[in-house]
């Protein structure tokens, strides 16, 4: 009998615990998170738009950069992300020939994810998917003109994320930068051409990176109780 009344304490011991697992669950809205952060490369194309070019990917050089993620909910993120690109743009030596004008620059942001769905691997709650396209916007500073001269911009765009496996996963970007100067060609008659700097913000230069990238992911979530582990 008194082993029968264990055995039913045990019981109720148990469901109490799995309760308030998955009432935690609930109140939680079901984080899947899973690893709260990640760490990636990414790849890809630079152009640049100002007073030496007006179309976008009219001159494409070649991008490329590293990042770090912390993942503070399914929905919200924070990036930190160093890109080495470079501009090109048409100029002009002595003699009035064209050629192609190249600058290096070195871009360092920190930017607010948002994505359009729960992002993680699902575990309990349907609303998570692998996959889902994001917004974001930051602040940003750059080592332009060949490293010559350092300026701010903000960077802004949208992309998709894909978590394809446990730790893995692959990032698309499409990431504007809008510089607080015209001056990122470093050519006198391309700077500030129409006397507009600090009363047009439109009339500065803009730079844009297509890139894609994989991430890792690490640093695993607590679970809501040790029930709750799959």
């Amino acid at each position: 009998m008194r082993s029968k009344q264990m055995s039913n304490k045990q019981h109720i011991t148990r469901v109490s615990l799995l309760t308030i697992c998955l009432l935690s669950v609930g109140i939680l809205q079901a984080e899947e998170l899973r690893y709260r952060m990640d760490v990636g490369v990414q790849g890809g194309v630079n152009y640049y738009v100002g007073d030496g070019v007006k179309h976008i990917f009219t001159y494409p050089r070649p991008a490329a950069g590293a990042q770090l993620r912390y993942k503070f909910t399914s929905r919200w993120a924070l990036q930190l992300k160093g890109m080495w690109s470079q501009i090109a743009f048409p100029n002009y030596d002595t003699d009035g020939v064209k050629f192609t004008d190249k600058r290096n620059m070195g871009n360092l942001d920190i930017v607010a994810e948002f994505n359009f769905f729960r992002f993680g691997t699902k575990q309990y709650d349907e609303r998570v998917k692998p996959i889902t396209p994001y917004i974001f916007l930051g602040i940003g500073a750059s080592l332009y003109n060949d490293g010559k001269q350092v300026g701010a911009y903000i960077p802004l765009g949208f992309g998709l994320k894909w978590k394809f496996a446990k730790h893995w996963g692959l990032n698309v970007m499409w990431q504007h930068q809008i510089f607080l100067t015209d001056e990122l060609e470093g050519v006198g008659h391309y700077g500030n051409t129409y006397n507009l700097n600090g009363s047009n913000i439109i009339n500065n230069d803009v730079t844009g990176m297509l890139t894609i990238g994989i991430v890792f992911e690490f640093m695993k979530q607590r679970a809501v109780c040790p029930l709750c582990e799959p």
